[in-house]
């Protein structure tokens, strides 16, 4: 089983306890504004994006990660890898992705597990590149695409939804880990 320890969280595979926290953060308006059409997801929504996601790892060797606090246990989120199967243009990629619940924001978190997922593509995965997409305006996101090196690959349009999105690359050979 993948686990990953930085200073404050642990990244680790999902248990079957993690579903209602993780349906929490996705039923809040404010976390899922800038994801897909902005709709919160509920529990039965979740527990099919839980049940991709460990797919994910089966197939791909790599997936998006539970993200717990080491201090109380506590689930505040995902971060991770997986192929931006909703983007064709940007195929083969590896996107780098997370989603933590309002409580846990501006605390340094998404940027702590992003770093780790980063040095695990690298050293665990042996990925070269990995893309962030996120939608434009999501000042959030850019702010931890900028703190992990990202740069501006190019905009374009969610190919269902139609809003704005911005592709963030990095050389992973470039990373400083």
């Amino acid at each position: 089983m993948t686990e990953i320890r930085t200073p404050r969280l642990l990244l680790r595979r999902w248990h079957d306890d993690d579903l209602v926290p993780m349906a929490e953060i996705n039923g809040d308006h404010e976390v899922m504004r800038w994801i897909d059409d902005g709709s919160p997801l509920d529990l039965e929504a979740t527990a099919e994006a839980i049940e991709r996601w460990e797919e994910e790892w089966d197939d791909e060797g790599f997936g998006l990660f539970a993200v717990e606090l080491l201090a109380s246990g506590e689930l505040i989120g995902f971060t991770g890898l997986s192929v931006p199967e909703f983007l064709p243009e940007v195929l083969p990629a590896v996107e780098i992705s997370w989603r933590l619940g309002r409580q846990f924001w501006g605390q340094g978190y998404a940027s702590e597990a992003a770093h780790a997922t980063l040095e695990f593509a690298l050293q665990d995965r042996g990925l070269d590149r990995v893309v962030a997409i996120s939608r434009l305006g999501d000042e959030a996101s850019e702010n931890v695409m900028n703190k992990l090196g990202m740069s501006l690959d190019h905009e374009t349009r969610h190919p269902v939804h139609g809003h704005s999105l911005t592709v963030h690359s990095i050389d992973l050979t470039e990373f400083d880990a």
